[in-house]
């Protein structure tokens, strides 16, 4: 090969390598406007949809006068939620009173919606948190996504104190059931389409992440703090 020829072929080749580049450059460039934009939009809905945040059936964990509200859009069949459930549960207890959590229901996986009655129907009878840690802790079992399980749960719950035959009936009832739709209908409002979805005093969690969540609690537990 003579100089002229492979001098050609290396053009080609940075014109190729350079293409490449570009086309990358110019992807991730449309991912974070894409993500900007989705965020702004998050954000937007949340403040025009305040009331949407926190209903008077949400169950609520630490102090219900505390100054920073977590609010978590929760499936119980979401592998992120299970694990994030000690992290934000943590959170509240080492924060003396000023965290509290708020929990919403956002069915998104197949039989969610099942698994929610269900809990909901404890959360009747005072064993909402009881029945959420028995079923989280036995997720892998009923929460297969190509064959879920979600009436396992009964079985886990079975002893926890609950009047099962009033559990059965509320679950099945019609003010679950509008309950659930209530949440559905916030979920959408909010638009959170993806679980676990945050809320912190009606802040949405921008970019996901353990350590992007503790930030933006210490940051409203400052703004809390300042007269």
């Amino acid at each position: 090969m003579d100089g002229k020829s492979e001098g050609n072929n290396m053009s080609r080749k940075w014109i190729v390598l350079g293409t490449a580049l570009a086309v990358v450059l110019a992807f991730v460039a449309g991912v974070a406007v894409f993500t900007n934009r989705s965020n702004q939009e998050v954000k937007q809905a949340a403040q025009i949809n305040s009331e949407a945040l926190v209903r008077p059936h949400s169950p609520v964990f630490g102090n219900p006068a505390a100054k920073v509200t977590i609010v978590e859009f929760f499936d119980p069949s979401c592998e992120t939620c299970r694990a994030f459930y000690p992290i934000v549960k943590g959170m509240v207890n080492a924060s003396f009173g000023q965290v509290r959590l708020v929990m919403r229901n956002a069915p998104l996986h197949h039989g969610s919606d099942t698994a929610v009655k269900i809990l909901e129907a404890a959360r009747v009878q005072g064993k909402y948190w009881e029945a959420l840690e028995r079923a989280l802790a036995a997720q892998p079992q009923w929460a297969s996504h190509d064959r879920p399980q979600p009436e396992m749960i009964w079985a886990l719950i079975g002893d926890i104190g609950l009047d099962m035959t009033k559990a059965r009936a509320d679950a099945d009832g019609p003010a679950i059931d509008q309950l659930l739709r209530q949440d559905i209908a916030d979920m959408q409002a909010l638009k959170v389409d993806r679980t676990p979805g945050f809320f912190v005093n009606g802040t949405p969690l921008r970019e996901f992440g353990e350590a992007q969540l503790k930030a933006l609690v210490q940051q409203e537990l400052k703004k809390s703090a300042t007269p």
